[in-house]
């Protein structure tokens, strides 16, 4: 017979505390684990190295001047990736906290989704207009107060094609998934983070791609700032790219392209190539598909034991995540909202946000009557209409071409591989850069900028409607199309009974996505610049572009206004109601 001498329980295995098991499994680590560690390293020392750039005196009288030495280059590439991520980082949040309230409260939707149509229709230059004054006033004497104009006007490019797919995935949740988070009593955090979350993985990568994609389309806009006649220019590609443009000079602007090619490929390399091969494994399946994409990045951090030692080390951060959870309630009701009920609190609530946005209307025609008269939205309702048909075309021709392609490509994980990288470098090419090409090819063939501005506007605005093609058909589940391959359904028969259902609630996203995308492209597409040339289109986006370069605040608003106008009505009559057909109709 043993006798214990210790105080401890018979029949436990004592528990060594996680840090005094580290050293042992330190010493298994292999050449993968040293190598992921010095890639951290050497990340962590990039970011220290260039943020500490943004915290440098800065002075708003001092002229600007941009050093195009392509010595500059990888430095200034390293500060565009940064205010890119920290972009990225505050749509993310942004994207969860609004969408999850649109979707779940019937008073807010109605405030919130009308609302995010006209931020979406708001160009990047009218934010900039607000936000540098604001942020200058913020951070004064420090160039922090620049980069955070920089990094809000990237956000504004990225943010609400995400905040839109999000809420799409939520609003047509499927309805096993909706009852077994009720049926196990799951608390609101649980649902979201467990049920909500994995199930607009998918799409939530693959929009997130392509939201990173507008940042660097409307980059030079965002560093190269022009506003009321003051210019600010910020350490980077997109400032190097401008400066180069305005110089005329085809050599740099040639090692900035190159610059730009090599960030876009080792971005997608290093970070969405991972994250869509690890996206997978939320596909709602009943078996698992033959073929799966593959990332070297993924199969190392797979291999490594970093991240299983980070996980562990987590684990009391995600407990106290889910007990704090709790607060926010127990998940005791469906997700659909019903919209046809009424009660006594949804007329106040009407009533109050109705009074406050006619409030805000008179105030706006008040401001605009003392300084200009209300006849200064005739003219922008004229150019509107020119802008409109560039738009209404380019979102009926990229339907046409880039559906069916992006059919083909998320059904096939091996073209996936292949196509990918090249689609998120067409998609993350700025239109600026090729101002250069699109003067001399305007010029020497005699096409009208009416025209080829409609080309230029495709750059910015057509990769929506492929990149969320793409999602929802990589979301239609292996075995459905196993089984129409089974049953022999295919052609036309395919499309109308898998193929359109299965991507209809990712094209609308895409679709109006792409038809908000295109009116903000048309700010930089309808005004082309190189060295001493300057071709004008007759549109919208150059008359609020030229209304905010020369800090006319009367027409930049009354622009932006009828921009908004232009925007809402058409997501209203054409969009939302395909919306509410894919809620209702095409849903999985």
């Amino acid at each position: 017979m043993s006798i214990r001498t210790d105080n401890k329980p018979a029949g436990r295995a004592e528990r060594t505390p996680l840090v005094a098991r580290l050293p042992g499994r330190l010493s298994r680590l292999s050449w993968v684990d040293a190598a992921v560690a010095a890639a951290v390293l050497v990340l962590l020392y990039v970011v220290l190295r260039v943020g500490h750039g943004t915290t440098v005196a800065f002075n708003t009288h001092r002229s600007v001047h941009v050093d195009t030495d392509p010595a500059r280059l990888p430095y200034d590439a390293a500060r565009s990736l940064l205010r890119m991520f920290a972009a990225l980082a505050v749509s993310i949040v942004f994207t969860f906290g609004y969408a999850c309230a649109a979707a779940k409260s019937r008073r807010l939707e109605r405030i919130l989704v009308p609302a995010l149509d006209i931020l979406q229709s708001v160009p990047v230059l009218g934010f900039l207009t607000v936000a540098v004054t604001g942020f200058i006033a913020l951070f004064p004497g420090s160039m922090l107060g620049l980069e955070c104009a920089s990094i809000f006007a990237i956000f504004t490019s990225q943010a609400w094609n995400m905040t839109f797919g999000f809420y799409s995935s939520l609003t047509s949740l499927p309805r096993e998934l909706d009852e077994l988070s009720r049926s196990f009593g799951f608390t609101r955090w649980m649902r979201f983070w467990k049920v909500e979350v994995p199930a607009g993985m998918i799409g939530l990568v693959w929009n997130g791609m392509m939201s990173f994609g507008g940042g660097w389309f409307f980059l030079v806009a965002s560093e190269a700032i022009s506003v009321d006649n003051q210019q600010y220019a910020l350490p980077g590609v997109g400032s190097y790219a401008g400066a180069a443009i305005t110089d005329g000079d085809l050599g740099k602007v040639g090692w900035a392209i190159l610059t730009m090619a090599v960030m876009v490929i080792g971005v997608n390399f290093l970070f969405w190539r991972p994250l869509t091969a690890w996206a997978e494994k939320f596909k709602n399946e009943q078996s698992e598909a033959s073929e799966v994409q593959r990332s070297v990045v993924l199969d190392l951090l797979r291999r490594s034991h970093w991240p299983r030692l980070l996980g562990r080390a987590l684990r009391p951060v995600g407990r106290a995540l889910g007990t704090a959870g709790r607060v926010l309630g127990r998940d005791d009701r469906s997700l659909v909202v019903d919209r046809t009920r009424r009660r006594t609190g949804d007329v106040v609530f009407t009533l109050v946000a109705g009074g406050l946005i006619l409030w805000g209307l008179l105030d706006l025609g008040h401001y605009l009557h003392d300084r200009t008269g209300l006849g200064v939205f005739g003219e922008p309702l004229l150019l509107g209409l020119a802008t409109l048909a560039r738009v209404v075309v380019l979102v009926a021709l990229a339907t046409v071409v880039w559906v069916p392609v992006g059919v083909k490509i998320g059904f096939s994980p091996r073209l996936t591989r292949i196509a990918q990288p090249i689609v998120q470098i067409l998609a993350s090419f700025p239109a600026n850069f090729l101002f250069p090409l699109a003067v001399w090819f305007f010029l020497r063939t005699g096409l009208s900028i009416n025209i080829g501005g409609t080309l230029l506007m495709a750059l910015g605005a057509q990769w929506y409607i492929l990149f969320n093609t793409i999602a929802g058909a990589m979301a239609i589940p292996s075995d459905l199309r196993e089984a129409m391959d089974d049953l022999g359904v295919t052609g036309l028969q395919r499309w109308r009974r898998l193929i359109v259902p299965g991507i209809f609630p990712s094209y609308v996203t895409g679709g109006i996505t792409a038809s908000g995308g295109a009116w903000n492209a048309s700010i930089v597409s309808e005004v082309v610049t190189f060295g001493g040339t300057t071709l004008t289109a007759t549109g919208l986006g150059a008359y609020i572009a030229k209304a905010t370069g020369s800090g006319d605040y009367p027409h930049l608003l009354a622009g932006v206004a009828v921009m908004s106008l232009y925007v809402v009505a058409l997501n209203r009559l054409v969009w939302r109601r395909l919306y509410r057909l894919a809620e209702t109709r095409y849903s999985l």
